[in-house]
């Protein structure tokens, strides 16, 4: 299971020190999503070595407009193993799911933030994952954790209506906001949700990577076609 968090200096603690904690919680992996203008400059191979921790090398895209999110999914989608594009913005959510180059809608539902059978849809014909955020269960009270949880029950229904792809994470933003996988799964079972439901989200981050790293291999040639040995010879 991988944690999805952002790293100084667009969160508190540094790429090390997420790591190390991430590896003492039992994470598989680590996902840096940092906005793309605050991404940090680590040695994230080194990082991975001494935790003994997969350091994923993402980027969510946060822009004015969808055009202007158009140009940076682009700019990064050759460079970063996930990108995600910064969502709760209703046009940005729109624009997201529609783009097969995008991995991960991140925080749909935030600030007007809304997600119809549309969009979810959408995301499923592409292969946009939706994220199910507990940042706000984990770190809001009163009315703001009320409509959290009537969002998070409403985005759940629709992804197993649709049988979209979707992440769970609780992004953190510094090692101290970091919550163990088994933590997570508790959380998601004391709101109603099965751990095998919230164990999948968790992982899928992982999956992603896996995916898109195969596919910038020399190997790949396309979805379920791969260049062999013959391929190569001259």
């Amino acid at each position: 299971m991988y944690a999805a968090v952002h790293a100084r200096p667009d969160g508190d603690s540094t790429v090390a020190r997420l790591a190390l904690t991430a590896a003492e919680y039992g994470f598989d992996g680590l996902v840096i999503r940092n906005h793309g203008d605050a991404l940090p400059d680590d040695d994230r191979e080194g990082i991975a070595d001494t935790y003994g921790i997969d350091v994923v090398d993402g980027v969510e895209i946060r822009a004015e407009d969808p055009s202007r999110a158009s140009g940076f999914v682009g700019n990064h989608r050759d460079r970063r193993t996930l990108v995600a594009v910064h969502g709760g913005d209703p046009d940005m959510n729109r624009f997201a799911v529609e783009q097969p180059a995008v991995d991960v809608l991140a925080h749909p539902l935030a600030g007007d933030g809304d997600v119809d059978h549309v969009t979810v849809k959408t995301a499923a014909e592409n292969g946009v994952h939706l994220e199910w955020s507990l940042r706000d269960v984990l770190r809001s009270d009163g009315g703001r954790r009320v409509e959290a949880l009537r969002d998070l029950g409403k985005l759940h229904d629709l992804l197993v209506e649709y049988d979209a792809p979707y992440v769970v994470s609780g992004d953190p933003s510094s090692h101290l906001q970091l919550r163990a996988p088994r933590d997570l799964v508790a959380v998601g079972e004391a709101l109603g949700y099965t751990a095998a439901w919230v164990e999948t989200g968790l992982s899928a981050w992982g999956d992603i990577a896996t995916r898109n790293r195969d596919r910038a291999s020399d190997a790949f040639v396309e979805p379920g076609v791969r260049r062999g040995r013959d391929d190569d010879s001259e």
